[in-house]
């Protein structure tokens, strides 16, 4: 019998009233809110409900979003969901730990608050950029990357056909007409605050290694796959490191999930806004079964589809 991987999605999939129809008819939702609440020292509910432009800054997106995906993950776990894998995009490890039992939820948002703080912090605004290459058959990135004066390299192996770069914005937008030239059929500019995963945030990292080591990770209880190796990582002193570096370094997602097929997974269930994930694992592995839970009628469907 196959196996049931939860995925997370990352920075970017936040919006005003996510997980709002779960707050409201979950008990066990409702509860991760006033945790978090108490945990960050302000109000997630007013946060992630109200209008405002607070939820697009990192320092507050961090928060919003795990609070939003662990209040989704727990109402699944109510209706007997439960995974065998576990991995999540970028921020997303965050509720992947959690729902690996290596993490609890306040845990999580004390680490993601300081983790945004620390990334808003690490470069200016204006001075770092990220394009994502929609390509059609294979281009050497990394190597044009390579050639280009100034910091870019590849922040995000998404899928096949879709990577991104990140660094100093104008290296970024001078290696983006580089692959334009070399074959690419789109670079798109992403609206993003900051140069993520890549080098100019190694500080950020560095400061949020030393803050992991005021906390606590346990041994998850099942594979969490690291954006960083794209393997299983379970030791604790390890895991610390690898979401320290995490921070300025490239996400492995393909990777990733060819990576959980190999453990036996062929059902994904995103949590969490969007459908990113989804339709990346659709070129992944277009034969595995993908369901995607961000309000309680998806998760009527998740039942109906798993014959629950």
């Amino acid at each position: 019998m196959g196996k049931t991987a939860f995925i997370f999605p990352g920075q970017g999939a936040q919006y005003v009233g996510m997980a709002k129809e779960f707050y409201d008819n979950y008990d066990v939702s409702r509860e991760i809110f006033e945790k978090a609440s108490e945990a960050a020292g302000y109000s997630l509910q007013e946060l992630c409900f109200d209008e405002n432009e607070r939820i697009h800054q990192t320092e507050y997106t961090q928060p919003a979003l795990v609070t939003a995906c662990c209040a989704m993950l727990k109402a699944l776990e109510s209706e007997g969901f439960y995974p065998d894998i576990t991995a999540g995009l970028s921020l997303g490890e965050y509720c992947a730990l959690t729902a690996a039992a290596a993490m609890d939820l306040e845990t999580a948002v004390k680490v993601v608050c300081r983790r945004g703080k620390f990334m808003a912090e690490a470069v200016p605004s204006g001075k770092g950029g990220m394009s994502a290459i929609i390509t059609r058959k294979p281009i050497p990135i990394e190597e044009i990357c390579a050639e280009i004066d100034g910091i870019v390299g590849v922040a995000n192996y998404n899928s096949p056909g879709q990577q991104v770069i990140s660094g100093e914005a104008e290296a970024v937008k001078l290696a983006g007409e580089r692959l334009k030239e070399a074959g690419a059929l789109r670079v798109v500019p992403l609206k993003v605050s900051g140069p993520f995963h890549s080098p100019m945030l190694r500080e950020a990292g560095n400061q949020l290694r030393e803050f992991l080591d005021t906390i606590e990770i346990n041994k998850p209880k099942i594979p969490f796959i690291s954006n960083v190796t794209a393997e299983a990582e379970e030791e604790q002193e390890r895991l610390k490191e690898l979401l320290g570096k995490q921070v300025c370094s490239s996400v492995r997602w393909q990777q990733s999930v060819e990576y959980m097929i190999t453990l036996g997974a062929d059902t994904f269930i995103e949590i969490g806004p969007g459908k990113s994930l989804s339709g990346f694992i659709k070129k992944i592995a277009p034969s595995a079964n993908m369901f995607n839970v961000e309000t309680p009628e998806d998760l009527e469907k998740l039942k109906t589809g798993m014959g629950i």
